[in-house]
């Protein structure tokens, strides 16, 4: 009886879904409405504003896909351009040759994720060439290595495991090596100076276990999404290994920060070599300084059980 009067109101109630009468482990799809706002606020007028937004989803990454996205932007005046990046983002960049005051962008955006017939969540397929990327097999720029992650991926590499195997130690292993401390670290901390700290955030807890998997030969990338029930952006980490079909591979999610494989909650936005390449939102101009504020929320609008 209670799966019929779930279902029943979702069906007749449009909108939100309340997250706590849900039965997860029944769940084998869900629709999630992802909402993000920046607004730029200038202390005088700016001139040749170019923004690049990374906040629509591809729209298929394995068992996910984009069913509707909407960006909105003011002034009105600005010219939006959509590309693919090399790692196959979705980028938009808006242009604006003049900005009295302040920038508003508003998102909106419909994906689903699914689980497969034998209740797993399918993982993204990827061109084979990907797992001889030296971008995710080399450690440089905020994974770039000193002698404390090269210290653990030798202790890790005595234990001789590879693959899927391997990411999950590597998860495991720097979920015990960090606390979540906010305030502590920057979007410029490399894994290094993470690791020395002994603490921060996501984006730490990911470029250290990029550092490992690519000092221990493991090609992997950095990936920026929404995990449900978490306030701000969410990052984890994707390994790369060759599937059993000949001449594929698939990446496989694994979230250092709560040192577990990722689940249906998770939403994908972007991946790349690491935070620099993901960024939600960046860009340039000539004028005097900005003040970023943002919000985000992420809801359930519709899910099926087995």
């Amino acid at each position: 009886m209670r799966r019929r009067q779930q279902k029943m109101a979702q069906d007749l109630i449009p909108g939100l879904v309340d997250q706590g009468d849900l039965d997860w482990a029944r769940l084998v799809r869900a629709r999630y409405l992802v909402r993000q706002a920046f607004r730029y606020e200038y202390e005088s007028p700016i001139r040749r504003l170019r923004h690049r937004l990374l906040v629509v989803p591809p729209d298929q990454h394995g068992d996910q896909r984009t069913l509707m996205s909407h960006l909105r932007f003011t002034p009105e005046a600005g010219r939006l351009t959509r590309r693919s990046d090399r790692y196959g983002n979705s980028v938009v960049e808006i242009r604006f040759p003049e900005v009295d005051s302040a920038v508003d962008f508003e998102a909106r955006i419909v994906v689903e994720r699914s689980l497969g017939e034998e209740g797993r969540l399918q993982p993204a397929e990827v061109a084979p060439r990907w797992l001889g990327d030296r971008g995710l097999l080399t450690p440089a720029g905020l994974t770039e290595p000193g002698p404390r992650l090269r210290r653990m991926a030798g202790e890790l590499a005595r234990e001789g495991l590879a693959g899927l195997e391997l990411a999950d130690r590597i998860n495991r292993c720097v979920r015990g090596a960090l606390d979540y401390r906010p305030g502590v670290t920057g979007i410029h901390t490399s894994a290094e100076e993470a690791l020395a700290r002994g603490s921060g955030v996501c984006q730490d807890y990911t470029h250290v276990m990029l550092a490992l998997c690519r000092l221990l030969k493991l090609p992997a990338r950095y990936v920026s999404g929404h995990l449900l029930g978490e306030g701000g952006t969410h990052a984890w980490v994707e390994a790369l290994v060759p599937s059993l079909g000949a001449g594929s591979a698939a990446a496989y999610g694994f979230d250092p920060t709560h040192g577990r494989s990722t689940g249906i909650r998770y939403v994908t936005v972007a991946v790349g070599k690491d935070y620099s390449d993901v960024a939600p939102t960046s860009g340039s101009y000539v004028g005097g300084s900005g003040h970023l504020t943002s919000a985000k929320r992420v809801d359930v609008v519709g899910f099926d059980y087995a």
